[in-house]
């Protein structure tokens, strides 16, 4: 009795969805990043166009990362998709690690056209 819990009273379920501002936050975060990632695509393509005698390393790399780019979009989509409605599930690491790949894939793609 003295440990300082309330007798007889029944545990508060957990809500849905976060009552503040995190899902919002979380939301912003994820278009920041699809913004981002889409501007090296878009970089990129731009960068083969204005090439002179683009070869087709330079077009193969272009093209992987448009593909990238969608996978990317794609799941980006879905995530946000879940937080509207409601508490989303977990990110199975499969995933996560599906999306570390595709931000670095970007990175170094657009890095490797973009840099001379």
């Amino acid at each position: 009795m003295g440990d300082g819990r309330t007798q007889g009273v029944a545990p508060q379920p957990e809500p849905d969805r976060d009552p503040g501002l995190q899902p919002e936050r979380t939301r912003l975060a994820w278009r920041r990043t699809t913004l981002s990632c889409t501007a090296v695509a878009v970089l990129a393509g731009r960068q083969l166009i204005q090439s002179d005698a683009p070869g087709a390393v330079e077009a193969a790399l272009v093209v992987l990362m448009g593909l990238v780019w969608i996978v990317f979009v794609a799941v980006a989509h879905r995530r946000m998709q879940a937080m509207a409605d409601g508490r989303p599930p977990g990110m199975p690491p499969r995933t996560a690690l599906l999306l570390v790949g595709c931000t670095l894939a970007l990175a170094v793609g657009g890095a490797t056209i973009l840099l001379p």
